[in-house]
């Protein structure tokens, strides 16, 4: 068996598995990826589930069957992806969890923005300009590991303010597949129910963000409320300029789309990606998976009116877009 000319001879090709392709981050995700596959040689096949984890796991199986040498998964699911794991492991197909962690099976390697200090930035940023009052919990998909490691970071902060009672938690809810209505109706419930008593609403993307404030607007909140966010969408960079939403992270996303190429790369020559990545690792629950987890406060940041030039800068929105 030629293995060895095989993999220097032919392009390695790897699959990329989207949970969706419907918000404009994971748009610039995969441009992101396609031009780093490019620049390695690599051919890149991507496939989106449609927010559907069944879907994701025959597209996997699809990809495996075709030959793919590497998997990329943004999971859907996370728990539920442990089954596209096991069978890429039976094709001898290596996995690579892209931002958000698969549990409960032997994953090869996992590369994401440290969640949790999403959440802590968040909360530092809530406290430093609501130091005390009622807070609304608005947090992402109760299936999104990532969603819990940013709530674990947010309380990390706000324990002390809530043990003191400085702070009143008065709602705290999760949204399903990070629904921006869900969002809407739970930040709409919270004000009748505190007749419109509210300091912070902490939402943790920018999506559940602008349903918070839609409903913010309804009662003449907007501009009155803390309100934070997650991934720098153009609709949310727009408010915060207009401050409805008080700041939104910035991550510099195409830190983490190289590494996990890259990384996909290397796995399915047979090298190790630890010899070039700076790598640590994440208990998921089977494993300790080898992860590179993105903190450098130069990649993670709240972007507010005050910075928001490195956004533009950067060239992921353009200033006549933002304002």
């Amino acid at each position: 068996q030629d293995t060895e000319t095989a993999s220097t001879d032919e392009k390695i090709t790897i699959g990329v598995s989207f949970a969706t392709l419907q918000e404009e981050k994971w748009e610039r995700d995969r441009a992101n990826m396609e031009a780093k596959a490019e620049e390695l040689g690599a051919e890149l096949i991507v496939q989106s589930a449609n927010g559907d984890e069944e879907l994701q796991y025959s597209q996997c199986e699809n990809m495996i069957t075709q030959g793919v040498d590497a998997l990329i998964v943004i999971a859907q699911d996370g728990s539920a992806a442990s089954s596209i794991v096991e069978t890429a492991h039976e094709a001898g197909v290596p996995v690579v969890a892209h931002d958000r962690l698969i549990s409960n099976c032997d994953l090869d390697f996992y590369v994401t923005f440290d969640c949790y200090y999403v959440g802590v930035l968040q909360a530092q940023f809530a406290v430093e300009r609501a130091p005390e009052g009622n807070y609304f919990l608005i947090s992402g998909s109760p299936t999104d590991n990532n969603a819990l490691l940013m709530r674990e970071g947010q309380m990390s902060v706000l324990q002390p303010y809530i043990d003191s009672g400085d702070i009143k938690i008065v709602v705290d809810q999760w949204c399903d597949g990070w629904s921006p209505e869900d969002a809407l109706k739970y930040t709409e419930d919270g004000l009748s129910a505190n007749n419109n008593d509210v300091a912070c609403v902490l939402t943790s993307n920018d999506g559940t963000a602008g349903g918070a404030i839609q409903a913010l607007a309804e009662q003449g909140l907007t501009g009155k409320v803390v309100v934070t966010g997650l991934d720098a969408e153009l609709a949310a960079c727009q408010r915060v300029v207009e401050g409805t939403q008080s700041m939104t992270i910035y991550r510099r996303f195409v830190l983490c789309d190289d590494t996990a190429v890259e990384a996909a790369y290397m796995l399915a020559k047979g090298e190790d990606p630890a010899d070039k990545f700076e790598v640590s690792t994440t208990d998921n629950g089977q494993t300790e998976v080898p992860s590179v987890l993105l903190d450098d406060p130069e990649y993670i940041f709240a972007a507010t009116p005050d910075n928001m030039n490195i956004v533009i800068e950067d060239g992921w929105h353009s200033e006549e877009d933002i304002y």
